[in-house]
């Protein structure tokens, strides 16, 4: 394996490492500029997930890293595609260590029924483009036990029985992020989208979802349509179309 430095020197994103920090997300807030960046750390003192969740983290257990993007020839509208690449760099990257990895609407990564990877973007806009977008991740690779009330997490090393080069696994994941990135400006939108469906946890599967209101059904994921809104089928067949916070997955 290739020193921290040299690896570094070969990344397609200028690249950052921090021993600690608060949040990756928030330092790119305060640090980061005109170029595509990225930072990486061994820990995190609060680190995020979705809402109002943390993301538990051994000290250099795992990878945690956020990367800074100006993609200004992606629409505002169209954003939800950013979320689809990255999630397809993730699950590629873990398809390389372990079988059976799926993307769980939206962007977060399951082995199984388990979650490996989760994934916070934050974006600005400009007017009807995209000014800045920060995605921000925590892929589990060392860490053997979580403490927390996360209800169903994994790492690499639980999966396989053996610690896992996190440099490695970062060399890894950076590339297949800059590929999907770069096929954005290729018109390679459609094969994005359907690499994403084809992934997708419980595809054509029936399953319990909990709404909003807090009722219970068992509804077939059928779909997630280009703006990101879940598709699913109702068992007298009725077709709803949700937005991320309006319907959870029963695991």
């Amino acid at each position: 394996m290739l020193p921290l430095q040299q690896i570094t020197e070969n990344m397609a994103f200028e690249t950052i490492h921090l021993a600690e920090t608060d949040s990756t997300n928030r330092w790119l807030k305060e640090h980061g500029d005109e170029r595509d960046l990225l930072v990486w750390t061994d820990y995190q003192t609060a680190g995020r997930g979705c809402g109002t969740n943390t993301w538990e983290s051994e000290r250099g257990m795992n990878l945690l890293f956020s990367l800074l993007l100006h993609p200004s020839k992606v629409p505002a509208n169209e954003q939800f595609i950013l979320s689809m690449a990255n999630a397809l760099a993730l699950r590629d990257t873990l398809a390389d260590y372990i079988d059976e990895v799926k993307i769980k609407w939206p962007n977060d990564i399951y082995w199984r029924d388990y979650k490996i990877a989760g994934t916070l973007i934050e974006t600005t806009l400009s007017g009807s483009s995209i000014k800045t977008c920060i995605i921000g991740t925590g892929i589990n690779v060392n860490q053997r036990q979580f403490r927390s009330d996360a209800p169903n997490p994994v790492s690499l090393c639980q999966i396989l029985g053996h610690e896992v080069d996190r440099e490695e696994v970062l060399q890894k994941v950076v590339a297949n992020i800059a590929q999907y990135m770069d096929s954005l400006g290729s018109n390679s939108w459609d094969d994005i989208r359907t690499r994403y469906r084809n992934h997708l946890y419980r595809l054509e599967e029936t399953h319990s979802f909990r709404f909003n209101d807090g009722a219970v059904e068992q509804c077939k994921l059928v779909n997630v349509t280009d703006d990101g809104h879940l598709e699913l089928l109702r068992e007298n067949e009725e077709a709803l179309l949700l937005a991320f916070k309006e319907v959870q997955f029963i695991i």
